[in-house]
């Protein structure tokens, strides 16, 4: 889960836009640790020049669009050229709208890689290989995030701003003074501190919530999706959400299973399955910060400190610890990340469109917005100074040492199924209406022919 003025006209084809640049042949971004010499031949500065304007759409508003006008206000005074962002809340509608009837954005920040996919199939897009340094890009961000918004075999968008989702977060001073390890190598390990805090404190130790309106089972496909990470690789989860292999895999039914063993053991979870399902996931923290705490673990991304409580963000360093949720001891070696982020992607490529995109996607950019809060640079190579305190640096070094990057599955999946049978799915199992097997059947035979 998550999450425009005179211009060039669109590049409206693959075709046009190798002939628009002087280029022959397919264009291919380099391979992972290739020399970058694939081919590919880059946009040179001085072929088409700008107007001095870029219009961006994005999806986000209110502080955050404040936040990232502040991030470009030095990057329009040394550049000279304007920047004119337009959000819209319901981005993903409007930009297949606005491509479609030709009145393309110069640049849109996707918030999920379908739309763009969707696009890109279209030749909508310029793929980033055309314009910027990809070798160098790949170079600075962390592992596995430019194969995101990969493609048969291009990719369509750099990512400017990430999500970590695999947290584990605990109540600072009930969680050390209990004397439990802060740095849990395996999910075994974390297991055994489960059962600790049940043994020599008497509660439950995990909190978990899912309901959410029409998205509730979201924080359900998330639990399968880091599990599926965390026992088979970033490899294995590739077949799956992008369906090279069936959501009825036996693999995915096992790795369901494996999620059921800790969400519905009984005395695992604060209220078991029918709190889960009837509390709203905002309200998952809460028990951590009560005195005395009434749970003392929660899986959730870096966004749910906007849900705690204000005298706990006040003092967020005293108060919460977070550390990466680890992976299985005979499972993936090294430590994935699932998570989401903003992908910029170029329509209109000229001389102005490619200086933007190329800040954008540096980790130069973000700064302001990282000393105002609610944002990560997807760069492992960010200055963790500029944010605004210490547990962002934590989740931010926590990013950075990953082995590798996967977006959140239900993200790249058909709508039907990521925002739809996989979400209902998750609510039937958890009830206990069907089982792991009946529910990986059901959304497998939604997948769209």
């Amino acid at each position: 889960m998550s999450s425009h003025p005179t211009r060039r006209a669109v590049m409206a084809g693959g075709a046009a836009t190798a002939a628009a640049i002087g280029l022959t042949g397919c264009l291919q971004n380099p391979d992972s640790g290739s020399s970058g010499s694939s081919g590919a031949q880059r946009y040179e500065l001085g072929t088409t020049k700008g107007n001095g304007t870029v219009s961006i759409l994005g999806a986000f508003g209110g502080q955050e669009q404040t936040a990232f006008l502040a991030s470009l206000e030095e990057f329009q005074k040394s550049s000279g050229i304007t920047i004119q962002y337009t959000p819209d809340q319901d981005f993903t509608t409007t930009i297949q709208q606005r491509v479609g009837s030709g009145d393309a954005p110069d640049i849109a920040l996707f918030p999920q890689p379908g739309g763009l996919f969707d696009l890109a199939k279209k030749d909508a897009i310029v793929p980033i290989d055309v314009f910027l340094d990809y070798d160098k890009l790949n170079s600075t961000l962390i592992p596995g995030f430019l194969d995101s918004a990969r493609m048969q075999g291009r990719v369509f968008g750099a990512p400017m701003r990430m999500a970590c989702k695999s947290l584990i977060w605990y109540p600072k001073e009930a969680y050390t003074a209990g004397g439990y390890s802060e740095e849990p190598a395996t999910m075994e390990d974390l297991y055994g501190i489960a059962d600790q805090i049940k043994q020599q404190m008497g509660i439950t130790p995990w909190s978990d919530a899912w309901e959410s309106d029409q998205a509730t089972g979201w924080v359900g496909t998330d639990w399968l999706e880091e599990f599926m990470l965390r026992l088979y690789g970033p490899e294995v989860y590739d077949d799956w959400i992008y369906h090279r292999i069936p959501f009825n895999d036996p693999q995915v039914v096992a790795a369901l299973d494996k999620v059921g063993e800790l969400l519905k053991t009984e005395g695992n979870v604060l209220g078991g399955t029918s709190t889960i399902l009837n509390t709203a996931f905002s309200e998952a923290p809460l028990p951590l910060f009560e005195n005395p705490a009434r749970a003392m673990l929660v899986r959730q991304g870096n966004f749910v400190t906007g849900f705690f409580p204000p005298e706990v963000l006040k003092n967020i360093d005293t108060q919460v610890g977070v550390y990466p949720m680890p992976t299985f001891a005979d499972g993936y070696e090294g430590q994935p990340i699932l998570g989401g982020g903003d992908l910029a992607a170029l329509f209109t490529l000229n001389d102005d469109t490619v200086k933007v995109m190329e800040f954008l996607t540096s980790d130069q950019f973000g700064a302001e917005w990282a000393k105002a809060g609610g944002w990560l640079s997807p760069h492992k190579t960010f200055d963790q100074s500029h944010y605004a305190d210490e547990t962002t640096r934590r989740i931010a070094q926590i990013a950075a040492e990953a082995k590798v990057f996967r977006y959140d599955g239900s993200d790249v999946m058909p709508n039907a199924v990521g925002g739809g049978t996989f979400w209902t799915g998750m609510v039937e199992w958890l009830q206990g209406s069907k089982t792991s097997q009946q529910v990986c059947d059901d959304i497998e035979a939604s997948w769209p022919k």
